[in-house]
């Protein structure tokens, strides 16, 4: 049901609508009303596997060049249309490898990322702590060197794929320097000594979470990723681009949350005719069909930028990121209202939808932040 028509848009080349068709079957094939959300754990690793066995996870683990952004952002909106599980499924295996991915030397790439890119391996990627989310800068876990290595103490919370992972890459203090510029990038396996998983943690919309602890853990001088100090500009360079996509998720809900309201509007009987033949309503799917194609716009807009060179696209992400959240959760919350006492009914679609999209406008960076990032960029801009 949902209008293609924004894949002829000049942000795409030919390749794109048939990646994103090649997604959709799969979605179809292996997702729909397939997905037990009381196993999430069980589910992850089942949908993980399956998209490896697909191929689908190539794109989102690089072993050589650059990513293309936008088929990030197709599979993305693409399968969250489906589930928000297996969008989170396909996320995190890009998400969690991508310092690797982007800034690891060619041996740290052959032995963490093939296992990745075939759904054989679960990586995370483990930045926020209890005392610094969206201030990286503020990072409190420490990584000491100890002749052959490092030895990393601190939490880690809120850290998806966290209690199901094979390794995490961990951001902690090195001290080169103060702030961001004191903070190193390492590959932790899942199993070594001293990593524990201190708390499993329950959201709205569920997956896997965790609370970490790092006491005394030892890693190798080879698992750091980049150079000396260079974690945060590792962990910012990811999250540009991965930020975009997040946007591309949050519209993969809009579109659905949308699809389904059509759906129930036109078939809703109301006053002699259905509820879709009231003007409010009409009013209502116009707002909900102008956020939908704002919030396209500005994501194909950031990804198309990414892809055709630019080095860093930190307001664009950020634009794309900030618009396309809220405009999904003011989509679905239309959706909600529209289908009444049956928007609110456990289990229902547009119920999950609901639960499904708030996160998106907190995790990888809040609404508020982008908002500091956007005018920051801006003003830096104005003054030169």
């Amino acid at each position: 049901m949902t209008d293609l028509s924004f894949l002829d848009w000049p942000f795409f080349d030919s390749h794109h609508k048939a990646w994103r068709e090649r997604v959709d079957t799969f979605a179809r094939a292996q997702v729909a009303g397939q997905v037990n959300h009381a196993d999430v754990d069980g589910s992850c690793r089942r949908l993980v596997a399956a998209l490896g066995a697909a191929g689908l996870l190539k794109p989102a683990v690089v072993q050589a060049g650059r990513f293309d952004v936008r088929t990030l952002c197709l599979a993305r909106e693409t399968l969250a249309w489906h589930d928000g599980l297996a969008d989170f499924a396909f996320a995190l295996q890009g998400l969690g490898s991508g310092p690797i991915s982007l800034f690891g030397t060619d041996q740290q790439r052959s032995q963490w990322l093939p296992g990745v890119a075939a759904g054989k391996v679960i990586p995370a990627f483990a930045l926020t702590e209890p005392q610094s989310g969206s201030d990286v800068a503020a990072i409190t876990t420490t990584a000491t060197a100890d002749g052959t290595g490092f030895r990393i103490d601190g939490e880690k919370t809120y850290i998806s794929n966290g209690g199901i992972a094979d390794w995490y890459v961990v951001f902690a203090r090195t001290g080169e320097a103060p702030g961001s510029r004191g903070l190193s990038a390492f590959v932790v396996p899942a199993d070594s000594a001293g990593l524990t998983v201190v708390e499993r943690i329950e959201t709205i919309a569920p997956h896997p979470l965790a609370r970490l602890r790092f006491d005394d853990v030892h890693v190798p001088a080879a698992n750091r990723i980049g150079k000396p100090g260079d974690g945060f500009k590792v962990a910012m360079a990811t999250l540009d681009v991965f930020r975009s996509t997040v946007g591309a998720a949050a519209l993969g809900f809009a579109r659905r949350a949308l699809d389904e309201t059509i759906r129930h509007v036109s078939t809703r009987p109301l006053m002699g005719g259905t509820l879709a033949d009231l003007q409010m309503t009409q009013a209502a799917v116009a707002d909900m069909v102008a956020d939908v194609d704002a919030a396209a716009l500005m994501v194909y807009r950031a990804a198309w930028t990414k892809d055709s060179g630019a080095e860093r696209i930190t307001r664009e992400a950020a634009l794309a990121k900030m618009v396309a959240t809220e405009a999904a959760q003011r989509v679905v919350d239309r959706g909600v209202q529209l289908h009444g006492g049956g928007g609110v009914v456990r289990g229902a679609r547009i119920e999950e939808l609901y639960r499904d999209v708030r996160a998106l406008r907190i995790y990888e960076g809040a609404t508020e932040l982008q908002k500091v990032i956007i005018a920051r960029a801006t003003l830096a801009a104005g003054a030169r």
